[in-house]
């Protein structure tokens, strides 16, 4: 049992549906066994546990642990490869690194450096595309297991249009996962994903195959691209000649439901909005990785206005980091150059975007996404050095809301001083 006290800020109600910031200057926050039992004044709380340890973090502001619900395992040495659309990107860059991940021992390698970079920004909790080599996804799950994130990911299937180590058969499709998933899903915070790499690259016949998948494991979940760059979009539309439409490639076999997140959508009609919105299914904003390979400008609103969940992902690496708090900053000049045809979007909107949208979209949102009682004790510390930016944006900001915008404007992973799941302390 240990009491926190901190300044702790969360979005427990949507912001954009009229929830505001929660701000507690000198919250203190009872933990037992990694869990949230009390939260209130910490003078109050403290006068009703004296006798329990205190961790002091009025030095700097504690947030939820932040959530990344598209990251890719195999592209972390890749980061920073810029100048290029997403499918020449795809052939020169992202394609061969992953299949050096048929090599075991690198894998190994890729597995520590991208669960390190998730620590460092401050991500207690991913939604991770795997790999196309089992081997390589068993050693992502052990790093992970190692560590204590919070993780879902799952072996990458495909069987055109990439190179030939990379493809499969529909029925190693299927075992492959099924056998994976027994080894690792429900496996302390382990979770399996259902991972077609996008319609692109997969036939109906492995459609098919991941539906299969998704219906034996009870509890996996569905994720994978959709809509991201006009010319994959053009040639998916030539692949499926019978297909509505982008999004109807996975609700045509029924991929898509609440346990569903797809990447980007950047490009979406209203008709598969709607589809979306009807299915409950989530997007996994990416607006670093949508600026660098130039796929577009996220039409935040119009999803917002059908009803499509929305949260954040970092899609390393054709995304230029790990930073949960640069995504949101970049989701707000995203929607503040679309104009008129944007949504505006405060500290508040970031933060949710960041936490609770995220924990909503991969389903764990009686677990985590904000601190309140119940909750986990999967936390974020930032504190940055003194005369730091950000220090000094924070010593001078004149509302909980204007120093959460100071944050993600100001700060990246220097500035995480502090990272628990579950009340395990992974970063110090």
């Amino acid at each position: 049992m240990t009491l926190y006290r901190a300044q702790v800020l969360d979005t427990p109600d949507d912001p954009f549906a009229g929830g505001t910031l929660r701000s507690d200057e000198d919250a203190g926050l009872l933990v037992v066994d990694g869990t949230v039992r009390a939260r209130g004044d910490f003078t109050t709380l403290r006068a009703g546990h004296p006798g329990e340890e205190v961790v002091d973090l009025r030095a700097g502001v504690l947030l939820p642990g932040l959530v990344d619900t598209h990251v890719h395992y195999p592209q972390v040495r890749i980061i920073g490869a810029l100048g290029m659309p997403l499918l020449e990107w795809l052939e020169r860059r992202a394609l061969p690194e992953e299949c050096r991940l048929a090599d075991t021992d690198y894998a190994g390698a890729v597995a520590a450096e991208f669960v390190g970079g998730l620590v460092a920004a401050g991500t207690t909790t991913a939604l991770v595309f795997g790999s196309h080599f089992t081997p390589a996804v068993d050693a992502l799950f052990e790093e992970v297991s190692r560590v204590g994130l919070r993780v879902t990911a799952g072996l990458v299937v495909s069987d055109r249009g990439l190179p030939e180590p990379l493809l499969t058969d529909p029925e190693r499709a299927y075992a492959d996962a099924v056998a994976l998933a027994s080894r690792w899903h429900g496996v302390g915070r382990l979770r399996y994903a259902v991972t077609p790499r996008f319609s692109y690259s997969a036939s109906d016949e492995v459609l098919d195959a991941c539906a299969a998948v998704l219906k034996d494991v009870p509890g996996s979940l569905f994720t994978s691209h959709v809509n991201e760059n006009p010319a994959e979009v053009a040639e998916v539309t030539r692949l499926f000649v019978g297909a509505e439409h982008y999004v109807g490639t996975y609700d045509a076999h029924g991929l898509l439901g609440e346990s569903s997140v797809l990447a980007h959508n950047v490009h979406p009609t209203d008709e598969e909005l709607a589809v979306l919105g009807g299915r409950r299914a989530s997007v996994a904003h990416c607006p670093s990785s949508n600026s660098a390979l130039g796929s577009g400008l996220f039409p935040m609103r119009r999803h917002v206005e059908h009803g499509v969940r929305v949260a954040l992902g970092s899609d390393v690496g054709a995304g230029t980091g790990f930073s949960m708090l640069k995504e949101g900053l970049q989701a707000s000049f995203g929607q503040a150059l679309l104009g008129p045809d944007g949504l505006p979007l405060t500290s508040s909107h970031l933060l949710h975007l960041a936490t609770r949208a995220g924990a909503l979209a991969l389903g764990l949102a009686d677990e985590v996404g904000d601190l309140g009682v119940g909750r986990s004790f999967d936390a974020v510390w930032v504190r940055p050095l003194a005369d730091d930016p950000l220090d000094v944006g924070l010593r001078h900001s004149d509302s909980p809301e204007d120093a959460l915008a100071k944050i993600f404007a100001l700060g990246g992973d220097s500035d995480i001083a502090g990272v628990w799941v579950a009340g395990d302390r992974i970063k110090h």
